[in-house]
């Protein structure tokens, strides 16, 4: 199914200065755009998206980087314009497979950039963490509304008591392969409820929902088949970069009790964004937060000439609480 983001406005996607493909290891074919400045001076941001997203989702936050950043986002095998592969295609190794492909046909020799991963995305950089090509493209990273393992037991999109029955239900409809259909009130209302804070704007609203709902039913299935059995604490207990989390209290698919075990296995962790209040779509539903903290990874981590944040043009981070934890 195509692509059917909005066509106006702050969730609308902006044009990139340039499109390219990259090739993963088994021969998958990766849509990626590259936005922002021409400039070898420009730090690098690559953005990951989740599960059912595109490159689209992550328009506001594209739309604010590109002003000063080099910013490389792409859309995962199966979603938006990169094409869907066989069933044994959909893999956390192929997650991984996928960014060293994306890393190695965006970034230039030796350029390293700052990642940020929401949901699935994140599991990315986690199922990353081992690879050499990571690990010298990775300056730091940030991960959003994500978790390593358990996510069909701890998630409360249906909130029943029993964990094994919350394990059953979730694992159900992760892997349901029925279309969603078209984009209707009663749609929108389901999935706000299912990914999204009470405080999210009808707008947003809209724009999560076109996205989600252009995601192909067996693509979805098979990735969510993947979620519903993820593992990957060990490799997160790997991801020895410089590490920020951000997620919301009101995330029902992935809790933040997920954040809460990440930040206590991260190596190198750099805090947790705990924002009250806020879903499942962080970069969507409060895109200032996820912006300030990018840009403060690239200021601490990526840029080696002593700036300071307002010789870099970098705002001070959002006024969310931030707890750190040893």
């Amino acid at each position: 199914m195509a692509p059917n983001p909005m066509a106006a406005g702050p969730y609308a996607p902006p044009a990139p200065r340039r499109q390219l493909t990259a090739t993963s290891a088994d021969g998958s074919r990766l849509y990626v755009e590259i936005h922002g400045p021409d400039s070898a001076e420009a730090p690098a941001v690559v953005l990951s998206h989740g599960w059912t997203c595109s490159t689209a989702f992550w328009a506001p936050v594209v739309r604010d980087l590109a002003a000063d950043h080099k910013v490389i986002v792409y859309d995962q095998r199966g979603h938006g314009r990169t094409p869907s592969v066989g069933p044994r295609g959909y893999t956390t190794t192929a997650l991984a497979d996928d960014l060293v492909a994306v890393l190695g046909a965006a970034l230039e020799p030796g350029e390293r950039a700052v990642l940020a991963g929401h949901s699935m995305g994140g599991m990315t950089m986690m199922a990353s963490a081992g690879r050499p090509e990571f690990r010298e493209r990775a300056a730091a990273v940030l991960l959003c509304n994500t978790g390593s393992a358990n996510l069909s037991a701890e998630s409360l999109v249906i909130p029943l008591r029993s964990p094994g029955g919350r394990r059953v239900a979730h694992q159900i409809i992760l892997g349901l392969r029925a279309p969603l259909g078209p984009v209707t009130v009663l749609a929108k209302r389901i999935l706000k409820y299912a990914t999204m804070g009470p405080a999210a704007t009808p707008e947003q609203v809209e724009a999560c929902a076109r996205i989600v709902h252009a995601c192909p039913s067996g693509v979805r299935s098979r990735w969510g088949k993947v979620l519903a059995g993820l593992e990957l604490t060990g490799e997160a207990a790997r991801l020895d970069v410089p590490t920020a989390v951000i997620a919301g209290t009101a995330d029902r698919l992935t809790p933040i009790v997920q954040s809460r075990r990440l930040a206590s296995v991260l190596p190198d962790f750099l805090g947790l964004t705990e924002l009250p209040g806020t879903g499942h779509m962080t970069p969507i539903e409060e895109p200032d937060v996820v912006i300030g903290r990018i840009r403060e990874l690239v200021r601490d981590h990526l840029r080696d000439d002593g700036a300071t944040a307002a010789e870099t043009n970098t705002p001070a981070h959002p006024t969310a609480e931030e707890k750190k934890t040893a």
